[in-house]
């Protein structure tokens, strides 16, 4: 699995997905072990010994860390996440808010907000589940919900209207 993290302005692709992890394609050596009594991690890369100790923040994909003497505030997308958001975000400025469309064909799991309801640009709004994987579809803009056109259990194709917004 490839992610994208990104610490203050700099952004890493770390791939895990082969034998040798790789940061922005350079391998490493890396070797882990789990802390007794937490979530700290020891871990040996290309020789050098460090503890990391994540701790999840204040909205899905931050991360707080702590390691090596410094604290980070990390954001952490896989790629299907953050080619999801890529999808459904907005590239162009618009008149009005724009409904949520579904990116991909699936069930929908939980539909999360109701008719009347205020949203905030991040908030979960539907969860569709594609490949055995839920996903997670939020509000790209502030805005009061109009119309949920889904029910949780419903089949949708990509490009199906599942909220509307005014």
């Amino acid at each position: 699995m490839r992610y994208i993290v990104t610490i203050g302005d700099r952004v890493f692709e770390v791939d895990l997905a082969g034998d040798v992890p790789r940061v922005d394609g350079v391998p490493f050596t890396v070797d882990s072990a789990r802390v007794a009594g937490g979530a700290a991690r020891h871990l040996l890369i290309d020789s050098r010994s460090i503890t990391v100790v994540p701790a999840r923040g204040d909205a899905p994909g931050r991360w707080e860390i702590r390691a090596g003497g410094y604290h980070f505030d990390a954001h952490v997308e896989d790629e299907r996440t953050r080619a999801l958001r890529a999808f459904t975000r907005t590239t162009a400025a618009v008149a009005g808010p724009q409904p949520l469309v579904a990116p991909m064909p699936g069930l929908v799991v939980r539909i999360l907000v109701e008719p009347g309801q205020e949203v905030v640009a991040g908030q979960a709004l539907v969860t569709i589940e594609a490949m055995k994987m839920q996903n997670e579809l939020a509000a790209v803009a502030p805005g009061t919900v109009t119309r949920v056109a889904v029910a949780a259990g419903e089949a949708v194709e990509r490009g199906a209207v599942l909220i509307e917004f005014e």
